[in-house]
């Protein structure tokens, strides 16, 4: 039996301002990403306030052509703002692998950001550099506390979406981690790592996002 839906009053946003960096290919990668987000958000135990901002060019426009009910979205906001027109600077925090800081807990009076952007290879560290520009919060998700890797070390924007929402229903990191982190990035609880067995991701990810975590 399906328990109530109590919405999180955490806010997570979906940067969309890297449109220009992208060539179309990824920016459908990134629609694709974005709409496991939604789908995900929309059955949740605990729902996060969801955020598109800095929405138009290439994204919208492919939305327009491919996903054209994306308009009759609920419990989102699709904003042309920036996110920093949208929420106070206080509560941004800007997630990026490229922080210092670590989290330990999700705090709900906070907008999360996550950069939509992919092919970051070859923009390695702009996420980082936006929110230090910007003087907002940043900090990177506690994997390497958790996982050992023997992929390139990158989640796609629903994967991280995906872990956030986990972790306000588990309440665990571990548990969040290995309940949405795919069997093919040979991910293994750390300690239990093998890696004779653990089998070695192309270089060509398909879902791909600005999260390059260091561990």
């Amino acid at each position: 039996m399906r328990r109530d839906v109590v919405p999180s009053t955490l806010r997570l946003i979906v940067d969309c301002s890297f449109d220009d960096l992208m060539v179309l290919k990824d920016v459908k990668k990134l629609h694709k990403q974005i709409q496991r987000c939604y789908a995900e958000n929309r059955k949740a135990f605990h729902p996060v306030q969801f955020y598109l901002t800095s929405h138009g060019g290439q994204l919208k426009s492919n939305m327009n052509e491919n996903d054209k009910g994306w308009v009759n979205w609920k419990d989102i906001q699709i904003r042309t703002e920036h996110y920093s027109e949208l929420i106070k600077k206080e509560d941004l925090v800007y997630l990026t692998s490229d922080s210092p800081d670590v989290l330990s807990e999700l705090d709900e009076r906070k907008a999360y950001v996550i950069g939509g952007l992919v092919d970051h290879n070859h923009h390695k560290g702009i996420t980082y550099k936006k929110a230090v520009e910007q003087g907002i919060g940043h900090a990177q998700l506690p994997l390497g506390n958790f996982v050992k890797m023997n992929s390139r070390k990158v989640l796609a924007v629903n994967h991280v979406f995906e872990i956030i929402l986990a972790y306000l229903e588990k309440r665990d990191w571990k548990e969040a981690f290995f309940s949405v982190l795919p069997q093919r990035k040979g991910a293994v609880p750390l300690g239990e790592a093998n890696d004779s067995s653990q089998r070695a991701l192309s270089e060509k990810e398909d879902l791909s996002y600005e999260l390059q975590i260091i561990l």
